[in-house]
């Protein structure tokens, strides 16, 4: 099969053949229709992400497709299945599992990180039975493909750990792929959103899928002043959906009192441990959580958003383009300026 490779981290990124996958017994493999490219695959192949151990290595986590092989132990799924799945795959059996926490499995799989992943014409997947999750027909490769990180990253970010509720202020520090989601997610709860970041275009964009004030960090020297005067006192939830040390201050500096600080976007280099503003966290009672993906079993609620009409995931899509051009858009990830999601959907 195609696939994009690379063998060093930060190394050249390539399409090459290589063999096609097999499945576990308790896996399937899946003919790849649609896969995202993301800030964490970025991440993944400059050295990142400790949970690359061997090379060389095939990225891609974000993915919609059609089961072709079913291991003998999985008794859920059939060749010929329209599916996509969480970034991260839980055992299904381990204490977080059982009690409903697959997003973070003792024993994870992800797909791009601990194994082989989606920039290819096949993948294979482990633990199908727990993390599969079954695509209607309403719902095209695309759309879903976008759907397996930042989306439903930012859903149980905003949903679950952020706890929104209509009314409420909420700041996305970051307008990538996280950010917007998140901004379109918290405006169908009836919450009011302020969109950050230091692109005119992007904030534009922010603004036409439901923020309702824009601040440019690069214009303003003090973005959390600026919030908690747009506010009235400050957010009630506040995401850093970039991961950056500047981000995560001002995502924290931000809130009013007793808010909720949701930590989405990785840290990493010098930004790996940030100093943080704990006077205020202690002072005001404020909230620090993290949001690691969003398990398989509460994918119904936000497909349902999907179906209903109150979220458009494929408004935050800015283009599509065959695997061959997948070295070329992962590369530049880091420049940051690109406006909507990436998807590969010709192999």
């Amino acid at each position: 099969m195609k696939a994009v490779v690379f063998e060093t981290f930060g190394g050249p990124l390539k399409v090459a053949q290589v063999a096609d996958p097999a499945p576990t017994d308790d896996g399937v493999v899946i003919r790849v229709a649609a896969s995202g490219i993301c800030r964490s695959d970025w991440h993944g192949w400059l050295g990142h992400d400790p949970d690359i151990a061997t090379l060389p290595h095939v990225p891609g986590h974000e993915l919609a497709g059609v089961v072709e092989e079913v291991g003998r132990d999985v008794v859920r799924w059939k060749r010929g299945d329209r599916v996509t799945l969480p970034f991260v795959c839980g055992c299904g059996t381990c204490p977080q599992c059982r009690s409903g926490n697959h997003q973070i499995c003792d024993h994870q799989f992800q797909p791009g990180f601990t194994a082989w992943g989606s920039f290819a014409q096949h993948v294979a997947i482990r633990y199908a039975d727990a993390n599969l999750v079954r695509l209607p027909e309403a719902i095209d490769f695309v759309t879903a493909a976008s759907l397996g990180c930042r989306f439903s990253t930012s859903f149980r970010a905003i949903v679950a750990q952020g706890r929104v509720t209509a009314g409420q202020w909420v700041a996305a520090h970051g307008c990538g792929g996280v950010g917007l989601s998140a901004i379109m997610i918290a405006q169908a709860l009836g919450a009011r959103v302020i969109a950050v970041d230091i692109d005119p275009k992007i904030l534009e964009l922010a603004k036409k899928l439901g923020a309702a004030v824009a601040v440019n960090g690069r214009e303003n020297a003090d973005v959390a002043g600026a919030i908690r005067e747009a506010t009235g006192g400050g957010a009630d939830v506040s995401v850093d959906a970039l991961g950056s040390a500047v981000t995560c201050d001002n995502s924290i500096l931000c809130l009013r009192k007793q808010g909720r600080h949701v930590q989405v976007g990785l840290l990493a280099g010098d930004d790996y441990l940030p100093r943080l503003p704990m006077h205020r966290v202690i002072g005001w009672e404020l909230e620090i959580c993290g949001s690691h993906g969003m398990q398989a079993s509460r994918y119904g609620e936000m497909l349902a958003m999907i179906a209903d009409g109150r979220l458009d995931p494929r408004a935050l899509i800015g283009r599509t383009v065959p695997l061959e051009e997948a070295p070329e858009r992962l590369e530049k990830m880091g420049q940051f300026g690109s406006v909507g999601i990436t998807v590969i959907d010709r192999f």
